[in-house]
């Protein structure tokens, strides 16, 4: 089942999150986040800016975000989607149907013009993912950040809504 996110989720949403800082490069976080950062994360999350979580059996097993591209007022119309799977349950589907939900979301909300992505140009399952759901490659930012001793570039991809 997916649903809205709840203040209850983030411990797990922290623990998600934290893993893929840890261990993976689908974020250039280095260091782990605490619940006060989470929370102040989550409470972000209103409005045009969501999160979603995939649950069953009362186990959340991955989450997706909107979130505010940049902070600059001009940016208002573009929103960045995120999606976490934990690690347990990776490979299931789970991150298409986070995906679709967020995406049917923001096409609904008429705040919302484009959705953006940045993805680590190696990670090739999110690749994969996004040109699925009809997102275009924009372009790549070249020797963006360092992680694990890894020089990574990132990919831009986004999907623009007809708001005429």
């Amino acid at each position: 089942m997916i649903r809205r996110a709840e203040t209850k989720d983030i411990p797990v949403l922290m623990e998600i999150y934290n893993e893929a800082i840890l261990h993976t490069t689908a974020t250039f976080d280095t260091e782990r986040k605490n619940e006060k950062d989470r929370t102040a994360w989550f409470l972000e999350h209103t409005g045009r800016y969501v999160i979603f979580v995939y649950e069953e059996a009362g186990a959340v097993m991955g989450y997706a975000s909107l979130s505010r591209y940049r902070d600059r007022k001009a940016f208002d119309p573009a929103a960045e989607i995120s999606v976490y799977i934990h690690e347990k349950y990776r490979g299931r589907g789970i991150g298409g149907k986070l995906m679709e939900e967020t995406l049917r979301f923001a096409e609904g909300c008429r705040e919302i013009g484009t959705v953006i992505s940045l993805i680590t140009s190696d990670n090739e399952v999110s690749i994969h993912l996004h040109e699925k759901f009809g997102f275009s490659y924009c372009g790549q930012i070249k020797n963006a950040g360092t992680k694990f001793g890894k020089t990574l570039s990132l990919n831009a991809y986004q999907i623009i809504y007809d708001r005429e």
